[in-house]
């Protein structure tokens, strides 16, 4: 297996990706499109590539979700029942992986995934969009619960555009602003990304060393973009999920229908 030891330069290269990734994913998810290809690329085996970047990402969604955390924009007790959700749906999507069959997922996913762009596309931005004490409003619990359980199953099940699902539906069902609903979406995909990655260990398919390495700049990465969304909001939340959105459809329309 792979370990720290690699080449300085080709570690400082994939390092650079990683902080790439982390920023982008603490905005609008994604990160994995950056991370997945690049451990390939350096001849890291597909499954521990997949599980190696679970570890690296679950540094970022981590730190993307304290920022929101302290800033005040994820509270926490309005999202206890979407997080046991989350868990279970993730818990079941993994061990389900080899059990059903991907392929008339994998051509519905790019739809499913540009939709959401286009949804984020036609959402009318104001000045509520990036307010943050006074949006007090109570997801419902039900909502909350089969969004936990479908998204957390798609999350280990598939993965891309996971947080982009968060997102949406959290602005769709609950009427959340855009902030806010990218706040909620990072810890869900934290606890979803947990999830997969104790999965993808009791497999033995993690690269502990590189992970960890490659996580501190994903770390970093997602600190400085969760700072932006705080700072700069929607403005700069929006066209950066739409981007990320047009990229994940892209590539897997490219990787399934062709």
């Amino acid at each position: 297996m792979l370990e720290l030891s690699m080449d300085p330069g080709l570690f400082a290269v994939l390092s650079m990706v990683a902080f790439l990734a982390g920023f982008v994913d603490a905005i609008a998810g994604g990160g994995g499109l950056l991370m997945i290809p690049a451990l390939l690329s350096v001849g890291i085996p597909p499954h521990i590539s997949l599980g190696t970047n679970k570890l690296s990402a679950s540094f970022g969604s981590f730190m993307a979700s304290l920022t929101f955390y302290r800033k005040g924009i994820f509270r926490p007790r309005y999202w206890i029942l979407a997080a046991c959700a989350t868990a279970i749906g993730a818990t079941m999507g993994t061990f389900s992986v080899d059990l059903v069959t991907t392929e008339w997922l994998n051509r519905l996913l790019p739809l499913a995934v540009f939709a959401n762009g286009v949804y984020m596309l036609l959402h009318k931005s104001d000045k509520k969009d990036d307010a943050v004490e006074k949006n007090t409003i109570q997801p419902n619990r039900i909502i909350q619960s089969l969004q936990g359980l479908i998204i957390g199953f798609y999350d280990g099940f598939a993965g891309p555009g996971t947080g982009s699902f968060w997102a949406v539906s959290n602005m769709s069902f609950h009427r959340l602003n855009l902030l806010i609903a990218s706040g909620a979406a990072r810890a869900m995909n934290f606890i979803s990304n947990i999830i997969s990655l104790l999965t993808f260990a009791w497999l033995g398919h993690v690269n502990w060393m590189l992970g960890i390495g490659l996580g501190i700049s994903l770390m970093l990465g997602s600190l400085l973009g969760a700072h932006s969304a705080v700072r700069l909001g929607s403005r700069f939340i929006k066209p950066v999920f739409i981007l990320v959105v047009l990229a994940i459809s892209i590539h897997l329309v490219i990787k399934h229908w062709f």
